[in-house]
This record gives C-alpha cells, sequence and structure tokens, in this order.
C-alpha cells in the first residue's frame, strides 16, 4: 500500500489568515485521533500575509476521502469556506517515511 501526501495553499480572505489557521489548527488536533493519518502540519506562508500551506500525509487516498466525509471535518469545512478565497493544490506526493511518519509498509 503506498502512502498518500497532499500539499495545499489556502489563501484567506484579506484580514482573515488568523481565522482560518485557528480553524486549520483545530482539524489537526482531530486528526490525532485518526490512525490513518500520518502527518497534518498547518504553516503561514512567508510570501503573503494571506496565504496558509498543509502538508499531509495519510496511510492512502481512500483514508483521506473517508476523513472528509467525517461529521467533525464537515463541519470545520464549513466554518473555513465562508473565508477562504482561493485554494490550490500545490502538488500530490507518495510518502516513503521520515520523522514524524509511521514507517512503510505501515506495521
Amino acid at each position: 500500500m503506498k502512502k498518500f501526501g497532499l500539499f495545499n495553499k489556502l489563501t484567506a480572505r484579506e484580514g482573515k489568515r488568523d481565522e482560518l489557521a485557528k480553524i486549520l489548527v483545530q482539524a489537526s488536533k482531530s486528526m490525532e485521533e485518526l490512525d490513518d493519518c500520518d502527518l497534518y502540519v498547518i504553516s503561514l506562508g512567508n510570501e503573503s500575509s494571506d496565504s496558509i500551506y498543509v502538508y499531509e500525509v495519510w496511510v492512502d487516498e481512500n483514508a483521506h476521502q473517508a476523513s472528509l466525509s467525517q461529521e467533525v471535518f464537515q463541519s470545520l469545512i464549513q466554518q473555513a469556506k465562508p473565508i477562504i478565497a482561493g485554494m490550490e493544490k500545490v502538488n500530490t506526493l507518495s510518502p516513503l517515511g521520515g520523522k514524524g511518519i509511521s514507517t512503510f509498509p505501515r506495521d
């Protein structure tokens, strides 16, 4: 089974980056309870006062898709939508391992 990584850039509406970051950090705390999520990192972009980057690593793409239908994440998505000006999938990745990521194949 191949791990699934996703690197996204979100652009908050002007002046709303901190609010959006707070929602995303809240989502990351909920991810701690999901065994299928190895990594969910929120970073503020230095190139813009409105950009936020999210790097995710999952056991596979199906696990990522399944997480999107969970009630807790649907609620957070609904909170975030009005303050997101744009979203760009920077890249999808096939993580092999490293600090913070369970080894492959997963035990």
